[in-house]
């Protein structure tokens, strides 16, 4: 059963307020919970904060506004209203439930209780610690914008709401985790995305029991999205401002999570994973031309090694031209041991990189082409044509612009090449049928996973295919369900 909460109501006793927040917050047992009492105009004041999540400039300005009350006020009958004038701060609100102020107070920010009234004041003065926008590493462009979201959810809302000056555009907060408390925001535009596309995210957020979010937004994914064992990512994750408000803008919803600088996208198809914002950021016929390479590039990564590890072994399916193709030697090891290990290498040198500090960086690059390269073919442990294929399979690998997507396809190539060196034609027959047929019934949020090739919409096909100019995209997306379907208004 999920942990209900007490509504314990503030009392009118600053001090059995005091007591409850000693228990409740650590007061006098953390250090960084903060706590000051003054006496203004001979009534107790009470302010509680963080101190790490506060700004001290705003903190110092407001004990000294409260403090010259004192000097300039005398009527002590309206000390509430007085003091609430006082709050020098753009966000202030009244609660009424302990719980809520110790919530609150737990978020960055600061509570002020008057001994006699049964509500505290909550100013909005938090300040977390972070880094600045900075364009995200795994999607750089040529030309563009260089910001990207951080890890403060309150930044990365006013990134898109930049772009997004539309008074329809809604950020609702939202708290997950019964110790977290994490801030959880939902993106859409009001009269675009579809309502019960965001009354489902809503029902799904809000259903969460869990002590903490602590991963973030891999946490909600997985509780919105039942996906089990399946390798393929059916959220899509931004750190792009731009990226996030152009899916807005065709009817997505946005999920923003604190102390992560990724924007969830839903709900998202196998194609919005090959997507990339250099494609946009080129003429549409650069574009194009770039999209085709990164098609081509993924399905190296899927399907090369399986397709030249069954021509290896039956060199009868190649016409008479292509009879270059296989192994020039036989190595030591049979061929398809020889891929499985040189894929499990790559990827060894992939976590290598992740793990190996910045200035080791080039020695470890540089041993690794020694020993798996020349050395390995030297001793018969792989082919020449065994390291050519594996290396083009993994560049194809990281021009996908998803990473979750790479990675997946990675584990079917695997499957492949397995399939392959047991079965021959009718493992790769069997496979291609199987991952199909897996990639047809999978759905995201009750969204085709292959549209708009399956089920097939020929004028969304031709706007995967094809990086149409922006003023003949005329309709969102239907596969979204949007509210309004044109993007342009009708002259």
């Amino acid at each position: 059963m999920p942990k209900t909460k007490s509504n314990h109501i503030i009392s009118a006793s600053i001090q059995d307020n005091q007591a409850y927040m000693e228990e409740k917050l650590g007061m006098g047992s953390s250090f960084d919970i903060g706590f000051r009492e003054l006496i203004i105009l001979k009534q107790k004041v009470q302010i509680y904060y963080v101190t790490g999540l506060c700004d001290t400039s705003v903190i110092q300005e407001l004990l000294k506004k409260l403090v010259e009350i004192n000097d300039v006020e005398t009527n002590t009958r309206k000390l509430p209203e007085i003091i609430e004038n006082r709050l020098v701060h753009q966000q202030v609100k009244a609660v009424k439930t302990m719980d809520e102020a110790a919530d609150e107070i737990l978020s960055g920010l600061i509570g002020v209780f008057i001994d006699g009234e049964k509500y505290a004041q909550i100013v909005d003065v938090r300040n977390y610690p972070g880094r600045s926008p900075e364009e995200p590493d795994t999607e750089k462009v040529i030309r563009g914008s260089r910001d990207g979201f951080t890890e403060n959810i309150i930044e990365n809302t006013a990134l898109t709401r930049r772009r997004l000056r539309d008074e329809r555009l809604r950020n609702e907060m939202m708290k997950v985790g019964e110790r977290s408390k994490t801030d959880v925001c939902i993106s859409y535009l009001q009269d675009i995305a579809d309502d019960g596309l965001i009354d489902l995210i809503k029902e799904q957020i809000e259903a969460i029991e869990i002590d903490g979010i602590t991963m973030a937004e891999k946490t909600i994914e997985e509780y919105i999205i039942n996906r089990k064992w399946n390798v393929y990512p059916l959220v899509r994750y931004t750190e792009r401002p731009d990226v996030a408000a152009s899916h807005l803008l065709e009817g997505h919803v946005l999920i923003f999570v604190d102390t992560s600088p990724s924007a969830i996208i839903l709900p998202t198809t196998f194609f919005h994973h090959l997507q990339h914002a250099e494609e946009y950021r080129q003429a549409p016929s650069i574009g194009t031309f770039i999209r085709f390479i990164r098609y081509m590039a993924v399905f190296a990564s899927m399907y090369l090694l399986p397709l030249w590890l069954l021509f290896a072994l039956d060199s009868t399916l190649l016409p008479s031209e292509l009879s270059f193709i296989g192994p020039n030697e036989e190595g030591n090891v049979p061929i398809s041991f020889q891929i499985i290990l040189a894929l499990f290498g790559i990827e060894f040198l992939r976590m290598a990189a992740i793990h190996t500090p910045t200035p080791l960086s080039t020695a470890m690059g540089l041993i690794a082409a020694v020993l798996i390269g020349q050395i390995a073919i030297d001793v018969g442990l792989f082919s020449p044509e065994v390291i050519l294929y594996v290396s083009i399979s993994a560049i194809g690998s990281y021009v996908t612009p998803s990473y979750e997507l790479s990675v997946a396809n990675k584990l079917i190539n695997i499957f492949f090449v397995l399939f392959v060196g047991l079965f021959e034609l009718t493992g790769f027959v069997i496979g291609m049928v199987v991952l199909t047929l897996f990639l047809v019934n999978i759905k995201s949020l009750k969204t085709p996973y292959l549209w708009p090739f399956l089920p097939f919409n020929a004028k969304a096909m031709l706007h995967i295919i094809l990086r149409i100019p922006v003023p003949y995209t005329n309709s969102r997306p239907s596969i979204v369900h949007p509210r309004n379907n044109y993007r342009q208004p009708i002259k």
